[in-house]
């Protein structure tokens, strides 16, 4: 089980992107709203959850959270008491946390980037606290995966395939979107 987290002025490309790609490599993602099941992103796009935060089970099921960025998403995801529960299980039991933009300044803020390397969007450096400052766009670091914004929302979602599924699976998702290399 992956939990995407949308929070209020998410940005749009970086959920969605992700979702459709782990649901095509035949991951369970399920969509949580925060606050409510309707949520709109930061560019006014309407978006309905599978369930509301209220609603997650933090169990062995859970693989991944992914925290998708964008304003005031970011600031949202990050005063979330649900939010925040589920990045310290995550954290806790070793699974994967990824976070896209602005949002990878939420573990930065927690030190769960402490020797690890990270990017974000720019201007958020400082945000990444204990962290190695990477300039790639996307930056796999044990179970920490960080990326800098909506334009690498598909490299992104490849990586966290790669990490959960393997490089063969994320490869032929990629071939079969069409993808660049």
């Amino acid at each position: 089980m992956v939990y995407c987290f949308l929070a209020p002025g998410f940005e749009e490309l970086e959920a969605i992107a992700p979702i459709d790609l782990l649901r095509r490599a035949g991951l369970t993602v399920t969509t949580v709203g925060v606050g409510e099941k309707t949520v709109c992103g930061s560019h006014g796009i309407p978006v309905t959850a599978d369930v509301t935060a209220d609603a997650i089970v933090l169990d062995d099921s859970l693989e991944a959270v992914i925290l998708p960025g964008g304003m005031p998403g970011t600031l949202n995801l990050e005063q979330s008491p649900a939010v925040q529960k589920a990045i310290d299980f995550a954290a806790a039991n070793g699974k994967l946390l990824c976070a896209i933009c602005a949002a990878p300044s939420v573990l930065g803020h927690k030190g769960l980037l402490n020797g690890k390397q990270a990017t974000a969007y720019p201007g958020f450096e400082a945000d990444l606290t204990g962290a190695a400052l990477s300039d790639r766009f996307v930056v796999t670091d044990g179970n920490r995966i960080t990326a800098r914004g909506a334009g690498v929302a598909v490299e992104f979602g490849l990586a966290i395939i790669t990490a959960l599924k393997g490089a063969a699976a994320a490869e032929r998702i990629r071939k079969s979107i069409q993808c660049l290399p």
